[in-house]
This record gives C-alpha cells, sequence and structure tokens, in this order.
C-alpha cells in the first residue's frame, strides 16, 4: 500500500457546488481557548451524518491547524482550539486564516459569520501579553471586505513594543548602540553554552542508560524526585541505570559559570531527565533529541492558573519555553490531566495518570504512625486536641514580593473560638519570609509551624484545613476531612492570576470571603463537606503508595498502557499529515 504520509495531499476545492453553508453564529473564550460555533445548512442531504475536518488555512494555502470538535447534532458544532497548542505543542504561526470545513480531501466550505455576529467580531479579538509585557500575541478577527458571503478571517501577530513618542536623535543613537549590544552580549554567552553542550553530546552520543533527576529551585530535591529514586534504589535499578543529579537554586540565585558547566556536561550525557518545576535555562536550550525530559510537577490540581494557562498575565512564559520541551508529565487522573497540559503548552495525553510519587511515602500506614508521633512530640499543645490548620497561599508576583497580609485574620475571634478544644497551627507558603504575628497571650492556642519542613505530614494531625488557592487540597482531600476556603480577595486573585476552572465549584468545601464567614462556618460547623468525597472521585485514579512504581514502569521502563500510547500515536498522525495538506485548490477561488 503507498504510504501517504510521505507526500502532499492535494485538497479538492468543492465549495461552488454549495452542497453545504457554514455559519459562525458564536465566538468566545476560556482563557486561552477560543470557540466557535458553527450552524451547518445542507443542499445535500446525503452529508448529514458525515464526519468533517475543519481547518485553519494560511494565505499560503497551508493548514497550520486541525480544530477540536464537540459534536452538538447534525447542524451544530462546536469548534476550540488551545491558541497556544492547536495540537502540535506550539503556538499557531503568525498569519492570516480562513476556515474550511473538509470531508476527507473535499473542501466542502468556508466558514463565514452570521450577520447578526458581524459587529461582535472586534469584540472578541484577544492580545495575550508576554515576556514582561513587552510583546504581545494578538488574535483579531475580521469579516472579509468585498465579499458577500461575510468569511470570517482571524490574524495572528505577535507584536513588539515600540516607543510612542518621537525620539530625538540623541535617543535613537543611544537605543541602536546600547540596547542591540546589551542583547547581543546576552545571546553571545548563550550561544557558547549551547556550543559546549552539544559538544559534549557527540563525546557522549553512544552511552545510554543515563538519567538524572534535576531542580534548579532549591539545593535539595523535591519530594516526587526524590521519591522516584529512592524507589529506583529499592528496586535494584541504581545498578542498572547511571544516575545523576543536580539540584541548585538558579532560578533566583546566579550560579557561578563552574556550576553551569557542570550542569551542561551532564545533561549531555542523559537519555532522561526528571524534573518537578520549571527550568529557565531549557527556556533557550533545546536538549539534544535522544534525551526525554520529563516533567514530575511539585503541586497536585489547586485553583490557580500556571504557566500557559495564564497566558497574558504578568509572569507567563514566552510563546518557545521550557515547558515545550516536556515529552511527558504526570497527574493524579485521567480527568484533570486536562489542567496539566493546559499549562504546559502539551498534548493532554502527553500527562499520564500516574499519581504523584510524594503520595506513597504519604500514604503508608507506618509512616504515618511514626510521623503523627513525632509531632505529638514537637507540638505537644495539640495532644488531646482538635487542630485546625491555616495554610494559604502568598501573595505577590514572586519569591521576592511574596507575602500574605495578617490583617486579614481576626487572632482574636479565632483565639477565643479555640477555648479548651482547638488549637491553631499557621503554616504559611514558603516563600511568605514574615513571621505569623502571634501575640504572647495567644500562644497557649497558636503555634507558627513555618519552619516545619513538609506540610503534608502536618495533614495527619489536622482537623480541619482553612485555605484559599492552595494546591494543598489535593493530598489534604484524602484524610477525607472538612476544608474551609478565605478567598477575600477572589475578584484581585482571579485577575492576577486566573483560575482554569470555577472556584466556587471546584472548592472542596465552603467558600467564605470575609473572616467573620470563617468563624460563623467554625462555630456552626458548616463545611459543605459533601464536597470532599466529590473531589477525591475526579482527582484520584490511583490511591494507594505505588505512583512512583507506575512513574518507572510507564515511563522510565517504556511500558505505557496500550490505551494511552494509542491516542499518543494518533495524535502524532494528525501532526505528520497537517503539513502535507496542500489547498492551493482554492488559489483561483481566492482571486475570484
Amino acid at each position: 500500500m503507498e504510504n501517504t504520509m510521505d507526500k502532499e495531499i492535494m485538497m479538492e476545492d468543492r465549495i461552488s457546488s454549495r452542497r453545504l453553508t457554514v455559519t459562525i453564529t458564536k465566538i468566545w473564550w476560556e482563557r486561552i481557548i477560543v470557540h466557535i460555533d458553527l450552524q451547518l445548512t445542507y443542499a445535500d442531504e446525503s452529508l448529514k451524518g458525515e464526519k468533517f475536518d475543519v481547518y485553519a488555512v494560511d494565505q499560503n494555502f497551508h493548514a497550520k491547524a486541525r480544530f477540536k470538535q464537540t459534536i452538538v447534532d447534525e447542524e451544530h458544532i462546536r469548534l476550540s482550539m488551545n491558541m497556544t497548542n492547536p495540537g502540535n505543542c506550539e503556538c499557531l504561526p503568525m498569519g492570516s486564516y480562513f476556515f474550511y470545513v473538509c470531508r476527507k480531501q473535499e473542501i466542502l466550505a468556508k466558514c463565514v459569520m452570521a450577520h447578526e455576529l458581524v459587529p461582535e467580531a472586534e469584540n472578541v479579538s484577544r492580545s495575550f501579553l508576554h515576556n514582561n509585557r513587552t510583546r504581545g500575541y494578538l488574535v483579531n478577527f475580521y469579516v472579509t471586505e468585498g465579499e458577500n458571503d461575510l468569511p470570517l478571517l482571524m490574524h495572528i501577530m505577535d507584536a513588539m513594543k515600540v516607543s510612542m513618542e518621537q525620539e530625538s536623535n540623541g535617543e535613537i543613537v543611544k537605543s541602536a548602540v546600547t540596547d542591540p549590544a546589551i542583547k547581543m552580549k546576552k545571546n553571545a554567552g548563550r550561544m557558547r553554552w549551547k556550543a559546549y553542550y552539544h559538544g559534549q553530546v557527540k563525546k557522549y552520543k553512544d552511552r545510554q542508560k543515563v538519567i538524572m533527576f534535576m531542580t534548579e529551585q532549591s539545593d535539595t530535591l523535591g519530594t516526587n524526585l526524590q521519591a522516584v529514586y529512592d524507589r529506583m534504589c529499592e528496586r535494584g535499578l541504581d545498578k542498572e541505570y547511571t544516575i545523576l543529579f543536580s539540584a541548585r537554586p538558579a532560578s533566583y540565585i546566579r550560579q557561578a559559570r563552574s556550576s553551569t558547566k557542570e550542569l551542561l556536561h551532564k545533561l549531555a550525557q542523559c537519555d532522561m531527565v526528571f524534573i518537578d518545576d520549571h527550568v529557565p535555562l531549557f527556556d533557550w536550550l533545546t536538549l539534544d533529541k535522544r534525551t526525554k525530559l520529563i516533567q514530575l510537577w511539585h503541586a497536585g490540581a489547586g485553583f490557580k492558573s500556571s504557566g500557559y494557562s495564564r497566558w497574558g498575565h504578568l509572569g507567563c512564559p514566552a510563546p518557545v519555553s521550557c515547558h515545550r520541551q516536556y515529552r511527558y508529565g504526570i497527574a493524579g487522573s485521567r480527568q484533570i490531566g486536562k489542567f496539566f497540559s493546559e499549562v504546559f503548552g502539551i498534548n493532554d495525553d502527553q500527562i499520564l495518570p500516574t499519581g504523584m510519587p510524594r503520595m506513597d511515602e504519604y500514604l503508608d500506614e507506618a509512616f504515618r504512625e511514626k510521623k503523627t508521633a513525632e509531632l505529638y512530640e514537637q507540638y505537644p499543645m495539640c495532644k488531646g486536641k482538635k487542630v485546625i490548620l491555616f495554610a494559604p497561599t502568598y501573595r505577590g508576583k514572586n519569591r521576592k514580593t511574596a507575602y500574605y497580609p495578617y490583617h486579614m485574620i481576626d487572632f482574636q475571634r479565632l483565639y477565643d473560638f479555640c477555648g479548651e478544644e482547638y488549637v491553631v497551627l499557621f503554616k504559611m507558603h514558603p516563600w511568605v519570609s514574615e513571621a505569623v504575628p502571634i501575640e504572647e497571650a495567644h500562644k497557649d492556642r497558636f503555634v507558627d509551624a513555618n519552619k516545619y519542613p513538609n506540610i503534608n505530614d502536618l495533614f495527619y494531625i489536622t482537623e480541619i484545613l482553612i485555605t484559599d488557592y492552595s494546591s494543598n487540597i489535593f493530598e489534604y482531600s484524602l484524610m477525607r476531612k472538612p476544608m474551609l476556603f478565605f478567598a477575600f480577595d477572589k475578584i484581585q486573585y482571579s485577575f492576577s492570576r486566573g483560575f482554569h476552572r470555577d472556584y466556587e465549584e471546584a472548592a472542596p468545601g465552603k467558600v467564605c470571603y470575609t473572616f467573620a464567614q470563617i468563624m460563623d462556618a467554625l462555630e456552626q460547623k458548616d463545611y459543605e463537606y459533601e464536597k470532599v468525597e466529590q473531589y477525591v472521585d475526579k482527582h484520584f485514579d490511583y490511591i494507594d503508595s505505588h505512583a512512583s512504581d507506575r512513574v518507572i514502569d510507564w515511563i522510565l521502563l517504556g511500558n505505557i498502557p496500550e490505551d494511552i500510547q494509542k491516542k499518543l500515536r494518533h495524535i502524532e498522525k494528525v501532526n505528520q499529515r497537517l503539513p502535507l495538506l496542500n489547498f492551493s485548490a482554492l488559489e483561483e477561488e481566492e482571486r475570484s
């Protein structure tokens, strides 16, 4: 059989037959995902029930993306496209696009706007700022002029910030000399590092079974990385593989050249690299093709957006970043995998539902008993009392500016509520450096637990968790105990950080907007506890101590379940076929 995956596929123009008319009735956005509702009108009834593909075709008559579809009924389809990843883990390229509906190799219709929707075209255009708001990825919708059918044109542009004032001759000369010089110096340094890395790759090209556990966020490995490494050793795989390590706080502390050189030397040897957070180095260094980069993300599933899911917000990644290089990521369940794929700008099926490796120890009963005894020894005031854990996330843009507004807490009312029944442990986000302002008179019921290393251990003795937008709810939910959510700044937080799902619906407990409401809920024991079990059902495919084994078996040893492999092969096939589609048959129609 002839292989159609290695030559152009000529599409046939059948638009003039008017067998099908496709009208856009609505355009709307869900974060970085554009949704387009279509109404199909059939002149040829035999087309009903047929499967259609809808492509974004550029002005060179090449398909650059295929829309995802939701079939509403025979006459209505909803198209969806993630603008940061239409399927190939890259942003849709700059250019102008028409949308064409096809059946196999037949082009049946060009999507046109409903007349009443035309005035809204400009209103649904979007700009996504990135690179510290110095650049913008613009998505603009237009109705093509001079055509009766009102075809929709989508224009994509990545724009740069420019001065809006006329510069003096001195300013022009200064910017022409200094700005390129600074950029050139930075790029020259990176070019030298790239050359060194690729030289080392050639040196070690025949080396096999070398893996590395790596972080640029700390001088110690994170819990997911440590858990997988420990399990490899328990299984004797440390004797079969050469295991390297790199742990340095390079994301916020400048590193010596010798440190970077050593890291690149190690990377060049690796078949696989495990990380558990963003690595700035990989924003500009592309790993060799033989090296698989695996993201064992440090957090479970909370609410706040990060990565590409908050594109357009301050601190979001550039179109090309570390995230694009991930071969696989992991999640607790298939249902929530889409949250992680959106964050990383990769495809849903690249997120494997292995569960979190750090949960293995957490769910081990012997470990729980041991840690519980240690906690009561360290915090004796908790023994015999019900523990409330106050553990919110930080406010601020980053590690340097992180804080928590302690004035929002009514310490006195909380202290009075405790009485002889409760004590409160305060565990702030690690980036919050300011100590909890506990008055001397409150220290018999309040404890600052910020220096305790692992919040998960504290969950063993906790009766009620008070948090906000933190992902700590992921682990705590398995304790199957009540939670309250103190969301006093939900509107501001949603604007600055964004949510990847409806906050009130997803929160596994009662949402409160004032501290008085928190206290009322505590006093009335009004926790909306039924939401906890719903959360667990959705977020965990496995509740056991074998997540590290699944990471090892599926990813390291290559034994991914066949149903997931089948989906991965399908998307690969689609991506291989897309650039081969040739829509040049439309050229004559476009001229006319």
